[in-house]
């Protein structure tokens, strides 16, 4: 519920506001979601989505009300032009946004990939703390304000909606940082981004700094404020929180906190935070939080990036009451321990049991509720996969169907795609020989290996037959449900110049799931590559090409 503001319309909120007080309410009471998890997320090490992959993720944003999703950074690989295309041309009801510095190739990158979205936003970026401008820029503070103006004027010649972000704002001076806003501002931009670029703000400093730009840029109505908040000391949440107490009324995160170091703002935390806290911040929100936790479980899955039991909001142990004093309370009145419902994150578990003898409709509605969005083709095909599981358990549990979707689903189909087959293996005297059999377009490959164990030898039997001999990074075996019947599924990290690729592998067959890991991740590898205009090295070595130029931008 939002109480009567008390400061004029248009005047942003002052940090003398008294601990508790219910906020002074900006002219705008709406707070706006920019979700980054397809770019700024995405950056995490280890973390390697398909075009398949980000679809999927961008369509269950839109669905969760997403006001702005941040698609990929055009200019920065063939395969982020495509995926932002593709992106802007099949997903609606959300505003599509593509990152560009403030260079007119990226610029014109980024208007070209959204050229069919139905509401596209060009997100320009320039650096203006003294320690960027003078070590990575090399520019002066004139030749910045210069270099701002001709790229907001530039994005803005190509779309009506143009974000400018101050790189590593949180470390500029005040006064320049203004400057370079005002000169956003007059070239067309209408939201103006206050990024703390590497996690280094406190709240109450982060506040102050966010109301003394607002002030002192005053900015015409219609231009709205944002806040871009790292993690790495673990106050993103609270920065974005203090900036929307200073008047910001956009924020950027991604989901599960994802992102480069420590991560981003985790969206989850800070939309109920919002609302669970209405009484003292005041503010709406147009997210549709009962779609929070499909969504987390779905971005989990496909970039392999485990949430933690105990993250807030998302994670398994967040509504969850073992000490008995507090299963009292909760029995008693669930409000004694509990400050949000588990339903308003969409976490309460499903009772319908999927067996043998359920139909494709009611596989559809499940796949619906875990948060997946496939097309005819693809649920035929996960609906197969499902009724040969079942074939070998009773039922299945939905973190069954999530792994028959991560693993059959969205595999890469890169020109070399290698598909698994079999597998023997003999153990003799403490070593095992395996044999496995992969098919490469229609053609079957098979070699044999030793090794210590049967993982080692069907992962050395691999690399033999794909000529690619990659550093394992990360191996674990998890089970989809507590079940006794549960099936296996295997996440590896593989590494190979300078490339990072995961994959998933599942089946009620550890060493099936554990090979089929693997085998999806050396298809990532080559995706990558192939996508990046490099060449892994296999048949014949590298052709000694190297990645082209292309920031790691965080803005």
């Amino acid at each position: 519920m939002n109480k009567t503001p008390k400061n004029a319309p248009g005047e942003a909120p002052r940090a003398d506001d008294a601990p508790g007080e219910a906020p002074r309410a900006w002219e705008n009471p709406r707070v706006y979601f920019f979700d980054t998890t397809l770019r700024d997320g995405e950056q995490a090490a280890g973390v390697n989505l398909n075009a398949g992959e980000k679809l999927q993720i961008a369509r269950q944003l839109a669905k969760m009300r997403v006001d702005v999703i941040e698609a990929g950074f055009p200019a920065a690989s063939p395969g982020d032009f495509s995926c932002v295309q593709t992106i802007a041309r099949e997903v609606r009801n959300a505003t599509i946004c593509g990152l560009a510095r403030t260079l007119e190739g990226d610029i014109r990158a980024a208007a070209q990939a959204l050229a069919s979205a139905e509401n596209g936003r060009i997100h320009v970026f320039l650096a203006t703390s003294p320690l960027h401008m003078e070590y990575k820029l090399k520019m002066t503070p004139q030749e910045v304000m210069d270099q701002t103006r001709r790229g907001v004027l530039l994005a803005r010649s190509f779309l009506p909606e143009v974000e400018f972000s101050a790189e590593d704002a949180s470390r500029s001076d005040p006064d320049f940082l203004i400057k370079v806003f005002k000169i956003a501002v007059e070239a067309g931009a209408t939201i103006l981004n206050i990024p703390d670029t590497v996690g280094y703000a406190l709240p109450e400093e982060f506040q102050k700094l966010c109301r003394r730009v607002i002030e002192g840029v005053a900015a015409p109505p219609g231009v709205i404020f944002s806040v871009h908040a790292h993690n790495d000391l673990g106050l993103a949440t609270a920065n974005s929180l203090a900036a929307v107490r200073a008047g910001v009324r956009q924020v950027e995160g991604t989901i599960n906190g994802m992102g480069e170091r420590g991560g981003n703002s985790a969206i989850e935390e800070v939309v109920m935070t919002l609302r669970t806290r209405a009484d003292y911040f005041g503010l709406e929100t147009n997210l549709d939080t009962r779609r929070l936790y499909p969504v987390s479980r779905l971005i989990s899955r496909l970039s392999g990036v485990v949430v933690p039991p105990n993250k807030p909001v998302v994670g398994a142990n967040a509504f969850a009451h073992e000490a008995g004093i507090h299963q009292h309370g909760v029995l008693a009145k669930r409000e004694t321990y509990e400050i949000m419902r588990a339903e308003d994150v969409g976490s309460t578990p499903a009772v319908m049991v999927l067996g043998k003898h359920s139909g494709r409709h009611a596989f559809r509605d499940r796949l619906e509720h875990l948060g997946y969005n496939l097309d005819d083709e693809q649920i035929t095909q996960a609906f197969e996969s499902f009724k040969k599981l079942c074939d070998e358990k009773k039922e299945a549990t939905d973190g069954d169907i999530e792994a028959i979707i991560s693993d059959e689903i969205f595999s890469v189909q890169p020109e070399f795609h290698y598909e698994f087959k079999s597998y023997s293996m003999t153990v003799d005297k403490g070593s095992t020989d395996c044999r496995v059999t992969l098919t490469l377009n229609g053609a079957e490959l098979s070699d044999s290996a030793v090794g210590n164990g049967p993982v080692e030898a069907a992962y050395a039997a691999i690399k033999k037959i794909v000529k690619v001999h990659p550093r394992l990074e990360n191996f674990k075996i998890l089970a989809t449900s507590e079940r006794s019947n549960a099936m296996g599924e295997a996440q590896v990290i593989l590494s190979q110049d300078g490339i990072k690729a995961h994959g998933n592998g599942a089946s009620t067959d550890i060493i099936k799931a554990s090979v089929r890991a693997y085998v999806n991740a050396v298809n990532r590898l080559y995706a990558t590559a192939a996508v990046r205009k490099i060449a892994v090295t296999t048949m014949g070595g590298s052709n000694g090409q190297s990645p082209p130029e292309s920031p790691a931008p965080e803005a």
